[in-house]
């Protein structure tokens, strides 16, 4: 194999050097954008020289208009598997079928003759945000879509790339660029919520001689904070893989990491609280630097006469963040439990994956 290169960079030359050229002789006159989102670690930008053994390679996106799509995408297809290079920037452009053994995965496969079974795949726009987020875009884009779209997914609709384009995938993607203003007010509450709920905890499983136990609820309030960071400084977490890598280009970053760190190797929990106290006091304060409210009590303090520090006791970040809704399907939302989006909900793969039960959690938003 060559030396590694991003799978976005390789996926960018094979359009321009391998695929346009045939696409402007044989079909001149096909509209179409070319494109990579969505599926792969390349697609967020964090691909290694690891991810070269699973679905990785010289892939690509052609969004084709509706009558095109029932009309030319086979002659399209048939077109490329003929007469593409065997090889790209030395990568077979040939993949192996999907492989039943390992959820479907398909690798690079060499091959010397015979029709290549390539990686560009074919959508029209609508089609493929049908397929990738179960959402029509013909229909409005409402709260509670916004709330039920998992956030590693609108990453990943975002952060690729689009190489051409005479579809307007552009435009539709900058629909998705971030979170309408009411929304991002509630789950920045709701995130909020979330830490309201477990900070005084962290120091009462202790009390009891539950080190373990109080481990685990402070690494469930740094995944919070990480959380709150990021609706902070408005981008899209993703997936696990990846949450740490993305969190370490965050503004907040340098600042705020060997703190968490810190939490997370404490051995007691009177030094994991001493760093989670730290954690909350500048998380408080990017949320005063927000100016979205007005200054909030930034200094940790005891959980009522509990000799246990927390933060959002004092400064009732959530409520007054609610104050600033006026969306009145996101104000409704707020005279309920603060439950936030699916990602503050669950964090449960085949949930925040499987497309098929947007339509059944849309019912907790009604």
């Amino acid at each position: 194999m060559p030396g590694f290169i991003s799978g976005l960079e390789l996926s960018r030359l094979f359009y321009q050097e391998a695929v346009k050229p045939l696409l402007d002789e044989s079909f001149p006159d096909l509209r179409y954008s070319a494109a990579l989102i969505g599926f792969g670690s390349e697609v967020l930008g964090f691909d290694t020289e690891m991810s070269t053994d699973h679905d990785w390679g010289a892939r690509l996106m052609i969004f084709l208009e509706e009558d095109d799509f029932a009309a030319r995408r086979d002659a399209i297809h048939e077109l490329l598997s003929r007469r593409l290079p065997y090889e790209f920037r030395g990568f077979p452009t040939n993949f192996s079928p999907p492989d039943p053994e390992d959820n479907g995965t398909r690798r690079l496969e060499k091959i010397a003759r015979g029709l290549i079974n390539h990686r560009v795949e074919f959508f029209t726009i609508r089609g493929f945000f049908l397929f990738y987020i179960n959402l029509d875009l013909h229909l409005p884009l409402e709260a509670a879509d916004w709330l039920t779209l998992p956030e590693q997914k609108l990453r990943a609709i975002t952060a690729g790339a689009v190489y051409h384009d005479e579809t307007g995938l552009r435009e539709t993607i900058r629909r998705f660029e971030y979170y309408p203003r009411d929304v991002w007010l509630y789950l920045l509450a709701s995130g909020w919520n979330r830490i309201s709920q477990d900070e005084h905890l962290t120091g009462r499983a202790a009390n009891v001689g539950d080190e373990i136990g109080s481990a685990i609820i402070a690494a469930r309030i740094v995944r919070d904070l990480m959380r709150l960071c990021f609706l902070m400084e408005k981008q899209y977490a993703p997936y696990p893989k990846w949450f740490g890598m993305a969190f370490s280009r965050l503004s907040c970053a340098p600042d705020l990491s060997p703190v968490l760190s810190k939490v997370l190797s404490a051995e007691t929990w009177r030094e994991r609280e001493k760093f989670l106290a730290a954690a909350y006091e500048y998380v408080a304060g990017m949320h005063n630097r927000l100016k979205i409210t007005e200054k909030l009590p930034a200094k940790a303090a005891n959980f009522f006469n509990r000799p246990f520090l927390v933060i959002h006791l004092h400064g009732k970040f959530a409520d007054e963040i609610c104050k600033l809704i006026t969306d009145p399907a996101v104000k409704r939302l707020t005279e309920r439990r603060l439950i936030g989006s699916l990602d503050q909900i669950s964090d449960n793969t085949d949930i925040l994956c499987g497309t098929q039960w947007r339509e059944n959690l849309r019912k907790l938003y009604e």
